[in-house]
């Protein structure tokens, strides 16, 4: 499959508490996050950076973002394999490096994949099937730190 496609995701601030940003201290975080047709996500910064710790922040989103396509992109690993995969839980996890000058960036995300698959025999191709899948996934294949991943295997029953 070739071609592009075109994402469009709609962000507003929703923060004024109603003198705007006239200072650090004097706006809240608060953004939505809409997508056409799709639930609005209720969004802020992180709590070190004066956020709202109940809200979704940047980071928790890319890191979302990691793992579900990682888990997409292995599932279609998987059939293509003859792995039958009956369960898949991740425990995704990432450092973030602040560089002191205000910025920074992520140094690692690490996927913990644990899945359940129906037969032993699909074991070895179930763990290969890991390395396809970071061949596959966009989110992945866009950042420019590393992604990597720890599964554990077991078999169903």
């Amino acid at each position: 499959m070739f071609g592009e496609h075109r994402y469009l995701v709609q962000t507003q601030w929703t923060g004024d508490r109603g003198t705007g940003t006239s200072g650090y201290r004097d706006y809240d975080r608060s953004v939505t996050v809409a997508i056409a047709g799709k639930p609005t996500l209720e969004a802020s910064a992180d709590r070190p950076f004066r956020g709202d710790r109940a809200k979704w922040n940047p980071e928790d989103l890319l890191l979302a973002a990691l793992s579900e396509c990682h888990l997409l992109s292995y599932l279609h690993a998987c059939v293509q394999a003859g792995v039958v995969v009956t369960g898949y839980r991740d425990e995704a996890s990432g450092v973030l490096a602040l560089d002191g000058r205000g910025g920074g960036a992520f140094r690692e995300v690490v996927l913990h994949p644990q899945v359940t698959v129906a037969e032993a025999a699909m074991v070895d191709a179930a763990l290969a099937a890991h390395a396809q899948a970071h061949q596959w996934c966009f989110i992945a294949n866009s950042v420019n730190f590393p992604v990597r991943h720890e599964p554990v295997i077991t078999v169903a029953g």
